[in-house]
């Protein structure tokens, strides 16, 4: 009996090059898979210059079809991620500019935006004051990173919650390496005397026994003792 040949589907290449070639082919697959590699990389770093979740979206959105439209002009030169996080950036401080006339990177001063907060899901607790606690100490991190001023914000959140190492970090902000460490010890202290200067009231509500578990104590002791 004849055996029915199956074609065989190439799997979809992660490397630059080829998602590249993939993507001017208008190969959906590798859009998609570009996307989904960098999302969330974007994002942050929109949001870390525009403070804003629904401006700093647009912005991604806008990135990308600036970017799948002119994909041809990608050379190799640095990776695919890094060539696109230059894009993101100069089209967040396009859309600041036009907000703030004359802005720039190191000139803005803190506190310059209202803070927005990112909205990073919570664990389920069946504790409510457990969670209250939680977005509490969450609401205090939050804001403290949106206070910091430009400059050292855009290299904490690049380096820390990116995890991109210096040289790529000093590429994309366009900062020498020295630079680079230098904000970035310097937005360690501002955060952390920032947040301890915050945390005291929140800490003082640390390990709440309220609400339900303080009834329900309150009523297991009364049953003991015959109430």
């Amino acid at each position: 009996m004849r055996q029915v040949q199956i074609p065989q589907i190439a799997p979809l290449d992660t490397g630059d090059t080829e998602l590249v070639r993939r993507a001017l082919a208008r190969d959906e697959a590798a859009v998609r898979a570009i996307m989904q590699a960098n999302n969330r990389r974007l994002y942050r770093l929109a949001r870390g210059i525009l403070r804003n979740d629904g401006e700093a979206e647009d912005v991604v959105q806008e990135a990308y079809v600036r970017a799948f439209t002119h994909l041809e002009s990608f050379r190799g030169d640095s990776s695919l991620s890094t060539w696109l996080s230059r894009i993101t950036m100069n089209e967040a401080l396009g859309r600041l500019r036009r907000q703030r006339p004359a802005v720039e990177l190191d000139s803005l001063p803190q506190g310059a935006l209202e803070a927005q907060i990112i909205p990073f899901p919570l664990a389920a607790f069946d504790d409510p004051e457990k969670s209250m606690a939680q977005r509490e100490i969450q609401r205090v991190v939050e804001h403290a990173v949106d206070e910091l001023p430009e400059a050292f914000r855009l290299v904490f959140i690049t380096r820390v919650i990116e995890g991109m190492n210096v040289e790529e970090t000093a590429e994309i902000l366009g900062l020498k390496p020295e630079t680079v460490k230098t904000r970035l010890h310097r937005a360690r202290t501002m955060l952390r005397d920032n947040v301890e200067r915050k945390i005291g009231p929140v800490v003082m509500e640390a390990f709440p026994f309220a609400g339900k578990r303080c009834e329900r104590l309150t009523d297991a002791v009364l049953k003991r003792l015959g109430y």
